[in-house]
């Protein structure tokens, strides 16, 4: 797994874990951590996507 892939994947896991602290505690700023997942997330789905196409090329 690419390193850029890893990183957001961990960015995602603690977005998730913030915005579930934020609605417990009663507070609307979930909604940004929220926000900040789903980006992250997109992002990893990107690199490793990207990594496997790379890869594939490199194969013959």
């Amino acid at each position: 797994m690419p390193r850029l892939a890893l990183y957001a994947l961990v960015v995602c896991a603690l977005a998730v874990a913030a915005a579930v602290v934020s609605f417990v505690q009663g507070s609307w700023l979930g909604i940004v951590w929220v926000l900040l997942a789903g980006l992250s997330s997109n992002l990893a789905w990107f690199h490793l996507r990207q990594s496997r196409a790379a890869a594939a090329r490199d194969t013959p």
